[in-house]
């Protein structure tokens, strides 16, 4: 049976979590169902966790919301290649949160030092991929393939450029300097600045350039019926896209998931460095 203060701690979680999504909802940078998942996550990472696992969620959600409203004169037509869109639905918070919300849920269970740098890594992950993306789309000079270092159109799976790169590095520190920060907050046992900045920004790499990978090798991916460019997307031009190549199953919030283990593998590793 949970404490009076365990109850206020749920009830805090759930009243912040319904703050922020509704507002997110309002400037429409998440969808009906993406609020729902938003209210209920958010309810977990405060009221399993605290204010460590709750405000570095907050710090994603809030920093990639407005790196998304960035103007770009080719973004509407970028986004037409995705499987998703700046408009966040249920799947895309659950791919871009839900192994978080499992860690917070599994120290909640048996508490141990490993799921903390874990998170970090998970959440560098989708900062970094999330801003590379953004900021990327900025970019003069067109990406080049993380594989063959071919020039690719901007919005391909699997291209890289310098100012994306630049802008995942610094989402990843960011998470480790704001878990430094929030862990004393907290009262949690402490970390070097310099060993959580570092599981940041390595976890973050490794799992923005997984993405990458992923996405020029297995992913899913359609061709246009009409223009011939392949994408992601279901639909493109107006019509249905077809198959193209990679794992039928292989989706875009599937290889969020998969980048996510990966950069929270590399962060932990990192916090032995």
């Amino acid at each position: 049976m949970l404490s009076g203060l365990e109850v206020l701690q749920w009830l805090i979680g759930a009243s912040g979590a319904l703050l922020v999504a509704g507002a997110a909802y309002w400037k429409q940078s998440l969808s009906f169902s993406g609020m729902l998942a938003a209210i209920v996550m958010g309810t977990i990472y405060f009221g399993a966790g605290n204010a460590f696992w709750f405000g570095i969620l907050l710090l994603f959600f809030i920093s990639s919301s407005l790196l998304s409203k960035l103007h770009h004169e080719n973004k509407a037509e970028l986004e037409a290649t995705y499987d998703k869109t700046g408009r966040r639905d249920a799947g895309q918070v659950f791919a871009n949160g839900g192994l978080g919300m499992l860690l917070v849920l599994l120290n909640a269970i048996y508490p141990l030092e490993i799921w903390g740098f874990l998170f970090i890594g998970v959440m560098a992950t989708v900062t970094s991929d999330t801003w590379a993306t953004e900021i990327g789309t900025l970019a003069k000079r067109p990406p080049r393939s993380v594989l063959t270092g071919k020039v690719l159109q901007a919005g391909t799976s699997g291209g890289v450029s310098l100012p994306g790169t630049l802008a995942a590095a610094a989402g990843g520190v960011l998470i480790g300097v704001a878990s430094w920060l929030l862990r004393a907050a907290s009262g949690m046992p402490q970390h070097s600045l310099l060993t959580l900045a570092l599981a940041g920004l390595l976890g973050g790499l490794a799992g923005a350039f997984a993405d990458s990978v992923l996405g020029a090798t297995v992913q899913r991916m359609n061709r246009c019926a009409v223009c011939g460019r392949e994408v992601e997307a279901s639909m493109h031009c107006g019509k249905p896209t077809v198959y193209a190549r990679g794992w039928r199953w292989m989706d875009n919030d599937t290889v969020n998931a998969v980048s996510s283990i990966i950069g929270g593998v590399v962060a932990l590793l990192a916090s032995y460095i």
